[in-house]
């Protein structure tokens, strides 16, 4: 599964957009992913906050995100997010 499906299909129903321009350029290579905190809410309900590295045009960026996530049928799924 590319990450471009794996992003779609881990998406909440609710507040995934009806489409997303997969082939805009340029496009980031990312670098990295690291777990900052996670904080369960409940059972179905959880937060997690994490630094993403990516570079675009030969510079480093990093993406610093605290993320909504609801559990459905045994599956975790990205809700929405703030930027930190």
């Amino acid at each position: 599964m590319s990450w471009a499906d794996y992003l779609l299909v881990s998406w909440h129903v609710s507040t995934r957009p009806a489409a997303i321009d997969f082939k805009a350029e340029p496009k980031p290579k990312w670098l990295g992913l690291q777990i900052e905190r996670y904080q369960p809410i409940d059972d179905t309900h959880a937060i997690v906050e994490f630094v993403a590295r990516y570079s675009l045009n030969g510079r480093a960026h990093r993406l610093h995100k605290t993320s909504n996530f609801i559990k459905e049928n045994d599956r975790w799924f990205y809700v929405d997010d703030v930027f930190v």
